[in-house]
């Protein structure tokens, strides 16, 4: 159990030590998500006059922007050298595809399920342990995208789903040490609104960060006006830095097991 403890937090120090190396040469990421989060107010704005035709447009929009990011986050994690402006301009349309398709795999039976639970008096309930279920089993999607590079939405879900089987407890023990000083029930709601689009959607990738940091600077006694000041600056600083370690991290645990990283530790 010890060499169980010390290869895990070997394999972490590591991924943290990469991830810093990666986002001294990356910082460029957080500034295109601050575009990004603009972009998406605009487009917002435009769809929100459409009807149906505007829910594509945002999906759409949604997709060329994620899909970018993660062509940037790619860039920060598998090669050494700096992000430049260039790269966000040649990161649009890269994993469009990938991104769109598996958001609308996903819509297809959530809408039939949403519904459903319109019917139902315990639908609320159910619809949170769905969500909650989506959020676990799919939450490696991005990295699976950019890393696995999987030929279709179907294999990107189960390429997520085998590795959460595998990898579970490495891959969710981080998030769990940063949520669980805010209790279960912050987790769970966080989770019940990030589960619907795999960890596609421009707004959830950037929640979680935005919520930690409010969480963090309430109880740090900050005042009100200034926590939303600091929360506007810092939330794209810890969404790119949380993605970038999150690649380090697949990528390391991607294609081994717990036995050779054993195996490795001990030899180390």
């Amino acid at each position: 159990m010890v060499e169980i403890i010390q290869a895990t937090l070997a394999l972490y120090k590591q991924a943290l030590l990469e991830s810093v190396r990666s986002f001294a040469r990356g910082w460029i990421i957080a500034v295109a998500l601050v575009v990004f989060a603009v972009a998406m107010q605009i487009a917002g704005a435009v769809a929100g006059g459409l009807g149906i035709l505007g829910g594509f447009l945002l999906g759409a929009v949604n997709a060329l922007l994620v899909g970018a990011m993660l062509a940037l986050i790619e860039i920060a994690v598998t090669m050494a050298r700096p992000l430049a402006l260039r790269d966000v301009g040649e990161s649009l349309g890269r994993y469009f595809w990938e991104v769109i398709s598996v958001g609308f795999v996903l819509w297809i039976p959530l809408m039939v399920l949403e519904r459903g639970m319109a019917a139902n008096p315990n639908g609320a309930v159910i619809g949170a342990m769905v969500f909650f279920l989506l959020f676990i089993l799919l939450n490696p999607a991005p990295e699976v995208i950019y890393q696995v590079r999987p030929g279709s939405p179907l294999d990107v879900i189960r390429h997520s789903y085998e590795f959460v089987l595998e990898n579970w407890i490495e891959w969710f023990l981080p998030l769990a040490i940063v949520v669980v000083p805010f209790g279960v029930s912050f987790f769970l709601r966080i989770s019940a609104r990030l589960g619907g689009g795999a960890g596609l959607q421009l707004y959830e990738l950037m929640a979680l960060p935005y919520e930690l940091l409010v969480r963090v600077l309430i109880q740090a006694g900050v005042p009100g006006a200034t926590i939303s000041t600091l929360v506007l600056i810092l939330t794209p600083i810890v969404t790119a830095f949380m993605m970038i370690f999150r690649g380090h991290l697949f990528a390391a645990l991607n294609g081994s097991s717990r036995r050779n990283r054993l195996f490795q530790a001990r030899s180390a």
